[in-house]
C-alpha cells in the first residue's frame, strides 16, 4: 500500500474535510516531502523482527511506510481528530496498534498504557527488538528520547524528526556552546549522527527553525560500564545546574552536607583537574570516572561498600 502524498495541498484539503487547524500546543508540523518521510523510514533499516514505536501518528504518512516493513507497529497521536484521520489511512493494515493519548503521563515518564502496549507486542513474537522511529513533535522530543534510555528494554535504535538546536545538543563536543547534561547522558550510553538537516520548508505549518534526522543507537557495552546510571543522572544534570560556574562549586553544592571542600579538592586533584575547571570542559569519559570517585566517596562517609 503506498503512502499518502502528504502535500500541502492534501494536508489542506483532508483538514478541510474534518474542520482540523493545525495545533501548535501539540507541535504539529507535518514533513511535507515525501521523499524526507521515506528516508527516516529507510534510515531505521525496518525489518519484520521489529516492533517500531511512533509517537505522533499524524495523518498516517510515516505510519504507511513502517508498517509496510515491520512486524508491529505502535503509533501514538495525542489529537483525537489526527487520530481518526489517520485510522482511515490505516485501516487495511493488521500489525499496526494506534493510541489515541499523551505518549507521555509527565517529563520524566511514559504513559503506562503505552509501555504495556510496546511490551504486549514483543511478547507476541518472541525474539522482536523495539525501535523509535518518528517526527517528533517539537515540545516532546527531550523527555521522549531521554525516557526510552530508562525502559525495559530500551530501543536499539532511535531515528527521528527533531529540532537541529536539540540535535546539536545531542551530539555536541566539549567546549562548544550546545555541550551540557543531555549531550554527556545520552553520549555516555549510545552512539549518535546527525543523518538531514531540514529547512522550515519542508514542513507544514512551517517552523521558525531548521529541523534533523538524526539516529542515537543505544550500545550495551556503553551502559554496562556505568556503575549507576541513576546516580550518574542526577550527578551530570547537578554539574551543568549553573553552566558558567566552576566545577568546584557544583561539587561543593552537590555534596553539601555530605563531604567538606577539601574532600572535593582532593577528588578533583585525582582526576587531574584544578579550580577553575567547568563541567562543559570534561569529555564524557572524564565525567563519568568523575562521577564514580565521587559516588565511592559518597558511599565511604555513608558506611557503604563502594
Amino acid at each position: 500500500m503506498n503512502a499518502p502524498r502528504q502535500t500541502v495541498s492534501y494536508l489542506i484539503r483532508r483538514f478541510r474535510e474534518v474542520g482540523l487547524i493545525p495545533d501548535a500546543r501539540h507541535g504539529q508540523n507535518f514533513l511535507v516531502d515525501l521523499n524526507l518521510v521515506r528516508l527516516l523510514a529507510d534510515a531505521a533499516v525496518i525489518g519484520t523482527e521489529d516492533v517500531v514505536l511512533e509517537i505522533g501518528t499524524g495523518t498516517g504518512s510515516l505510519t504507511t511506510m513502517l508498517a509496510e516493513q515491520a512486524g508491529a507497529v505502535v503509533t501514538v497521536e495525542i489529537d483525537a481528530y489526527l487520530h481518526q484521520l489517520a485510522a482511515e489511512t490505516l485501516i487495511d493494515f493488521n500489525n499496526i496498534t494506534m493510541l489515541q493519548q499523551d505518549a507521555l503521563k509527565n517529563k520524566n515518564r511514559f504513559a503506562p498504557e503505552v509501555l504495556d502496549t510496546i511490551r504486549q507486542s514483543l511478547d507476541a513474537a518472541p525474539g522482536q527488538q523495539l525501535k523509535l522511529v518518528a517526527n517528533l513533535p517539537y515540545r516532546v522530543a527531550t523527555p521522549v528520547i531521554t525516557n526510552l534510555l530508562h525502559i525495559d528494554p530500551i530501543p536499539v535504535s532511535m531515528t527521528v524528526t527533531i529540532q537541529k538546536e536539540l540535535a546539536d545538543r545531542i551530539t555536541a563536543s566539549p567546549r562548544t556552546k550546545s555541550y551540557g547534561a543531555l549531550s554527556i547522558w545520552i553520549q555516555c550510553q549510545c552512539e549518535t549522527e546527525i543523518l538531514r538537516v531540514l529547512p522550515p520548508s519542508v514542513f507544514w505549518p512551517r517552523p521558525k527553525v531548521d529541523s534533523a534526522i538524526i539516529q542515537i543507537r543505544p550500545i550495551p557495552q556503553k551502559r554496562a560500564e556505568i556503575p549507576d546510571p541513576a546516580f550518574f543522572h542526577r550527578f551530570v544534570r547537578a554539574m551543568f545546574f549553573h553552566r558558567r560556574k566552576f566545577l568546584r562549586s557544583e561539587l561543593i553544592g552537590f555534596l553539601k552536607g555530605q563531604e567538606d571542600k577539601a574532600t572535593v579538592d582532593r577528588l578533583m586533584q585525582q582526576q587531574g583537574l584544578d579550580g577553575n575547571a567547568r563541567a562543559e570542559e570534561l569529555d564524557v569519559q572524564s565525567m563519568l570516572a568523575l562521577a564514580e570517585a565521587v559516588r565511592q566517596q559518597t558511599q565511604v562517609h555513608d558506611g557503604k561498600e563502594p
